[in-house]
């Protein structure tokens, strides 16, 4: 069964913080809240993680999981950025956006769209995922909470534990959830090309 954690949006209590980031480095896997969608995660190195997230959402090797950075000092140990997406990602973040970008040899292959060998990076603008992230001390891989066979998200952290008691370690409720998931950008090739709009505004990116 999957722990419940209730932690406060603005003042997230360090005791629940610290356990829930303890269940990450034990290779569990979580369901916590961000400044889009909730969203799964697991530790970096965290094979079983991964392997148990890609079932969850039925996710084949071609998805691109996302690095969830606490600033943008950390997000550029992971990513290749160049002055034109240097420029992007600094005046989005945090924020709701996730960046396509060429991946570092700190990237664990597996983690890397196969053929492209990029990785998607984001710092999100939410209290308590920062407060993870702040007691983590690594990235979180992470994607969205969107389970196969539906087409709205669970915006409620008892709705997530209801349905994935048995396939998650932990659950982090902090009030509802958003809606609308993160605006995808890739910056792999220089331009920035939108791939999914969403809750960040696109034409930022726009030429």
């Amino acid at each position: 069964m999957a722990k419940y954690f209730d932690v406060h949006p603005d003042n997230p209590q360090a005791r629940s913080i610290k356990q829930v980031v303890d269940i990450i480095r034990a290779d569990g896997v979580i369901a916590y809240p961000t400044d889009s969608l909730f969203a799964l995660g697991c530790r970096m190195g965290s094979k079983a993680g991964l392997d148990r997230i890609r079932e969850i959402r039925h996710l084949d090797d071609r998805h691109h999981f996302t690095l969830m950075c606490r600033d943008f000092a950390q997000l550029g140990q992971f990513v290749q950025i160049n002055n034109a997406a240097f420029r992007a990602v600094k005046s989005a973040t945090p924020g709701p956006y996730t960046f396509i970008l060429p991946a570092t040899k700190e990237v664990p292959r597996r983690l890397l769209h196969p053929k492209k060998k990029t990785v998607g990076a984001r710092i999100p603008d939410h209290v308590v995922a920062q407060a993870i992230l702040a007691e983590l001390g690594e990235p979180l891989v992470s994607t969205t909470l969107l389970l196969p066979g539906q087409d709205e998200p669970m915006t409620m952290g008892w709705e997530i534990k209801e349905t994935l008691d048995h396939a998650v370690d932990a659950v982090i409720d902090s009030g509802e959830g958003g809606v609308e998931p993160t605006t995808v950008v890739d910056l792999s090739e220089g331009e920035p090309e939108v791939l999914r709009v969403g809750a960040g505004d696109p034409s930022r990116f726009s030429a």
